[in-house]
């Protein structure tokens, strides 16, 4: 005879209790989401990408260490989604597909009746307020951009379509930078060319190819990165959209179709008035007097840019700054010969060819002004001749550590030109900004100090990163 249970009254042992709140119940596996949502494995990713769902890790993988988790949650979410509908329509539509090709007229009547979606609404779930759209705006426009210059290829399934359209957004949002004198930051590296712009107090950065032919790897997955795109595409459409409107803008704005024939750029762009409408500011006055010198920086130059430089980028940063541009072309405002003309921007020798009522420098001296907000002197920037060190803006010297020599010039040449425009002395500029420019002499000797204190460290036995830690922690806190 069976002996009875405890629990035959129906109560549950902790044990039982436990085992329903625990990891089994809170996650599920990826093969057990597309059973219940009943998806195939390519949708359910798209569909999680758009939706801005990732796997977890469990602490406790109930069904195997082998396999992907989800939150039970987030798969909750998703079985709400509209969205899920247009995927099995599209489903059935390629099947259908496929059984019409041999009646040809068949296949165009399906095509005209093709379901279509939008993703506004996801762009509303995912960011509720503009400002939160701002804040996420890095990884979009780097993507935009990449995709901006990447060839349409059809076997890799990058239709012509997408090329175009990101093509459009980008130069949408450089012309709206250059329309507010909103770029800050630029930096060349050899991944490609950085950029940081500050729009209604975020700061932006992204990152553009070099004015390069492209070449598409074997071992990317496009799929993946188109639908991180599709995303992208309609929520940078949004943002431009509400940036221009609340300048009084027209969107979009209108093309000179000469120019965009002659790959013009951001200079083919048009910027009109709405009807009855007012440009407004940006309304942030905290950094005006900054606001005013990016404005400011290059008026009155006219920089002509010859073939070999990036026309795109120079173009970019010195309308961003205030200035005129020319190049060799269809299409350009200025002439070769013009003698209004003041700069020219070549990246080789020019022997014997260099006029000498123009400045004639490489594209980083552009590229350092803007950064640093002073005009440069361009004996070091001679086309032919080794630059100086091309400083990124985006490192921090004193949290770094070391403070590289040309960055000291730099930092004197700035306190110079604010000590003029503002006609006070160097002192009382140095003073403000709470240091102190230090003679050739006094320089050597902070450098002896701190070399003894370094010295006398690594003689105690005191590693390097342990007080250097140590050193970054204290002032930090005082800061």
């Amino acid at each position: 005879m069976v002996k009875p249970s405890k629990n035959m009254g129906g109560k549950s042992t902790k044990k039982q209790l436990r085992a329903k709140g625990g990891v089994a119940s809170r996650y599920t596996t990826r093969n057990a989401a597309l059973n219940r949502l009943q998806l195939k494995l390519a949708d359910f990713r798209r569909l999680c990408i758009l939706k801005g769902i990732h796997p977890r890790e469990p602490k406790k993988k109930h069904k195997g260490q082998g396999k992907t988790y989800y939150h039970v949650k987030d798969i909750n979410f998703l079985a709400h989604e509209p969205l899920l509908d247009k995927f099995r329509a599209l489903r059935a539509y390629e099947r259908k597909i496929k059984k019409a090709k041999a009646p040809y007229h068949a296949v165009d009547r399906l095509e005209e009746r093709k379901p279509q979606y939008g993703l506004d609404h996801l762009v509303k779930e995912r960011y509720p307020t503009f400002q939160d759209a701002l804040r996420d705006m890095d990884d979009p426009l780097t993507l935009v951009q990449l995709f901006a210059r990447l060839p349409a290829d059809k076997r890799h399934g990058i239709p012509s379509e997408v090329v175009q359209r990101s093509r459009t957004l980008a130069l949408e949002f450089e012309s709206y930078v250059v329309k507010t004198n909103a770029l800050r930051k630029c930096f060349i590296s050899v991944k490609g060319i950085y950029y940081q712009a500050v729009v209604y107090g975020e700061e932006l950065t992204w990152m553009t190819p070099h004015a390069l032919a492209q070449t598409l790897p074997e071992d990317v997955d496009y799929r993946v990165m188109l639908t991180f795109l599709e995303f992208y595409v309609a929520m940078t459409g949004f943002v431009n959209y509400k940036l221009y409107h609340d300048r009084g803008l027209r969107y979009p704005p209108l093309l000179d179709s000469k120019l965009e024939d002659n790959a013009g750029g951001i200079v083919a762009v048009i910027h009109t008035l709405e009807d009855g409408a007012k440009a407004v500011g940006s309304g942030s006055n905290a950094k005006a007097s900054d606001d005013k010198l990016c404005s400011t920086l290059f008026k009155g130059s006219v920089f002509f840019i010859q073939r070999e430089c990036p026309k795109d980028m120079m173009i970019f940063v010195i309308t961003s700054f205030g200035g005129d541009v020319a190049w060799d072309g269809e299409g350009s405002p200025h002439d070769a010969s013009d003698g209004g003309i003041t700069h020219v921007v070549a990246d080789r020798p020019m022997d014997g060819k260099m006029a000498s009522n123009r400045e004639y420098v490489v594209p980083q001296w552009v590229v350092d002004c803007a950064n640093w907000r002073v005009l440069i002197p361009t004996e070091e920037y001679k086309p032919g001749t080794p630059p100086p060190p091309h400083l990124s803006p985006f490192v921090n010297s004193e949290e770094e550590g070391y403070t590289p020599d040309y960055e000291k010039t730099l930092r004197r040449l700035k306190a110079l030109a604010r000590a003029a425009r503002e006609g006070r002395s160097l002192a009382d500029v140095s003073e403000e900004d709470g240091t102190r420019m230090l003679t050739a002499a006094e320089e050597a000797a902070e450098e002896e100090r701190a070399y003894a204190k370094e010295l006398s460290k690594e003689v105690r036995g005191i590693p390097y990163s342990k007080w250097r830690c140590a050193r970054r922690t204290s002032s930090s806190a005082t800061g």
